[in-house]
């Protein structure tokens, strides 16, 4: 058997198309997953979760979902689903495998240093193992001395915890609306966020707005700079805008800050609560490339472009917000970055080896 020519770091969505598209493009990839299965973070968010988009739009190439197209798969489907994926590719899939290291070789290449301490090498490497280890919270005066819980999105599961509470979700996105939705029916919530909450409808024209994107090209419009994306509406088919003018969910100004048992809101008032939530998002988690010097910004940011870097060749990444088009870090359009850099990473391996021929290595 040939030996490998790409490591995946990562065996979610991103890893698994990256696997898919390497093997289309005749190279052969080896896949490290830390978790115990092949499905990324999907199994450790809220329970609740139900993709935005229909499962007609939400596969990974060559896979569609089963079952009616037009549904909006639950959590538990996506994972059943990419468990299947991993199941049906052609490539090596490692589980339990943390990666603490990744190094450049004297020649060209890369070694990965693994948590049980060995090692693997190959000419290219892809990050694919996105955000979900990186939460995004900011820190705001008081909150050392909150006597209530904070969280992140990323640790909430399901409202029975907070039944009775009062609770503040900060954020404005779909999934602070969508924890917030969750909560209202067993605590009393306010949604914090800095303007106010920009809703689009699911289904203008009777079609869900998927379909839109995907006639009217929108998926594939070019990216934006990923350290300043654009600001994403939420989808509603109406629940959530209910929600808000019932009186069932509150909006309120982000507040500045807590004090002991509450928070204090921008106009100064002083409110108990229970417990926030940060739906703040998450930033790149790539940990194991600081010692590739120079392949990521004092942020921990890549340096790439169009997920191929920009200071060490053979290094890509995948499944970055705004990659290259809007869909970059969503199932429906991460195979096209996949595709793209797995054409990349062939073209590279291919002029590395005729330098190694014509060199006599």
């Amino acid at each position: 058997m040939r030996g490998m020519d790409t490591i995946v770091i990562g065996g979610g969505q991103s890893g698994l198309a990256a696997a898919r598209a390497l093997r289309d493009a005749g190279l052969t990839p080896v896949v490290l997953e830390a978790g115990e299965h092949p499905a990324g973070s999907w199994a450790r968010y809220y329970d609740s979760l139900t993709l935005f988009s229909p499962a007609r739009y939400s596969a990974l190439p060559g896979a569609p979902f089963d079952g009616d197209p037009a549904r909006y798969p639950h959590r538990d489907e996506v994972v059943a689903y990419l468990q299947r994926y991993a199941a049906r590719l052609d490539a090596d899939i490692r589980t339990g495998t943390r990666v603490t290291a990744v190094r450049a070789e004297n020649g060209g290449g890369f070694t990965v240093e693994l948590a049980d301490g060995t090692t693997l090498s190959a000419p290219s490497v892809i990050a694919a193992s996105g955000s979900f280890g990186n939460p995004h919270q900011p820190a705001l005066p008081g909150q050392d001395g909150f006597t209530g819980q904070i969280l992140h999105a990323a640790a909430y599961r399901n409202p029975a915890p907070h039944a009775g509470q009062r609770v503040v979700v900060v954020g404005a996105g779909n999934s602070a609306v969508q924890i917030a939705h969750d909560l209202a029916g067993v605590a009393a919530v306010t949604l914090a966020t800095r303007a106010p909450i920009r809703f689009v409808d699911q289904r203008p024209l009777g079609r869900d707005l998927h379909f839109w994107f995907a006639i009217t090209g929108f998926d594939r419009l070019p990216a934006r700079r990923a350290d300043s994306p654009p600001a994403v509406p939420v989808l509603d088919d109406g629940r959530y805008r209910r929600a808000l003018a019932d009186g069932r969910i509150d909006r309120k100004e982000t507040f500045p800050g807590f004090d002991a048992d509450a928070v204090v809101w921008a106009d100064g008032a002083r409110e108990h609560v229970d417990a926030v939530v940060f739906a703040t998002g998450y930033r790149p988690h790539l940990p194991y490339l600081r010692a590739l010097g120079g392949a990521l910004d004092s942020s921990g940011r890549p340096r790439q472009r169009g997920g191929i870097s920009l200071t060490h060749p053979g290094l890509g990444f995948l499944g970055l917000e705004w990659q290259r088009s809007p869909a970059s870090n969503t199932l429906r359009g991460v195979g096209r970055d996949a595709a793209h850099l797995a054409r990349h990473l062939a073209r590279h391996l291919r002029a590395r080896c005729s330098t190694r021929i014509r060199a006599g290595a």
